[in-house]
């Protein structure tokens, strides 16, 4: 039986940190696609493992706090730079 596309996305996450373009490319997918299955797989990683977020991160001025670690902000709220290091995820067994 074929892999989900989620479980595909889960065991590249158990390999190692990978960001949204990263999984896209691939699985050959579209990143707002990939973006969608992340948010479920964070829900339903298996008992004894954690899904990591390295959030994404203004390449100007740093800034890290989005609201929302699991999706790629278009622009920094403090200097309003569209240069966002995208977010990475990982699964990590504990």
């Amino acid at each position: 039986m074929e892999p989900t596309t989620r479980q595909r996305i889960a065991d590249r996450l158990r390999e190692g940190p990978a960001t949204a373009s990263d999984l896209a490319s691939a699985l050959e997918l579209p990143t707002p696609v990939v973006y969608e299955h992340v948010e479920h797989v964070a829900q339903s990683v298996g008992e004894g493992e954690q899904f990591l977020v390295a959030p994404p991160a203004c390449r100007d001025c740093g800034f890290d706090g989005f609201d929302d670690p699991v999706n790629e902000p278009s622009r920094c709220p403090e200097c309003k730079s569209e240069r966002i290091a995208e977010p990475e995820f990982l699964v990590d067994d504990t």
